[in-house]
């Protein structure tokens, strides 16, 4: 489990090591090393997902580890409130950026013709705090669309025993 102390309120997370032991061992990686604190969500689009991971509140770019496997094949799927990396067009991209499912996305899903987006975790308490950063006023900002007009940022992600 990990929690996430935000700008907007609280939430856990409960990682997946026995479905996708590669992004859940990454994502710990990050928590452990304090990464997360101080990122923010820079992308929220609602009805569809909230996304972060990458960015400190002045929009700058974090550089993260080097790119892991992915894993959209485990049988997860990207149901309202699963966790997934983020990744760029590159299957094998993704890094420190994740993203929390708003709705059920079954294109981000792993099938013929789609690898898809791994599915390493789910939010088991605080889905009320996700769904508050899904309807803040969006716009662009330093040449990013979909960026929160009121920053959501992440105060500490920390592991912990409880949601």
């Amino acid at each position: 489990m990990v929690r996430f102390e935000t700008t907007h309120g609280d939430f856990t997370v409960e990682v997946d090591g026995k479905s996708a032991p590669i992004s859940s061992k990454n994502f710990l990686r990050y928590v452990d090393e304090g990464f997360f604190n101080g990122t923010i969500f820079h992308r929220v689009i609602p009805g569809f997902m909230v996304q972060g991971g990458g960015f400190a509140a002045d929009m700058e770019h974090k550089s993260g580890h080097e790119p892991i496997r992915n894993e959209a094949d485990n049988g997860l799927k990207n149901l309202r409130g699963s966790l997934a990396m983020a990744r760029t067009n590159d299957l094998h991209s993704a890094t420190s950026q994740f993203f929390v499912n708003l709705v059920d996305n079954d294109f981000l899903n792993h099938r013929t013709g789609n690898f898809g987006y791994a599915v390493f975790g789910r939010v088991v308490g605080g889905m009320d705090v996700i769904d508050k950063i899904a309807k803040l006023k969006t716009g662009r900002r330093h040449g990013h669309d979909d960026v929160p007009a009121e920053a959501v940022v992440v105060n500490s992600a920390r592991r912990t025993s409880a949601a």
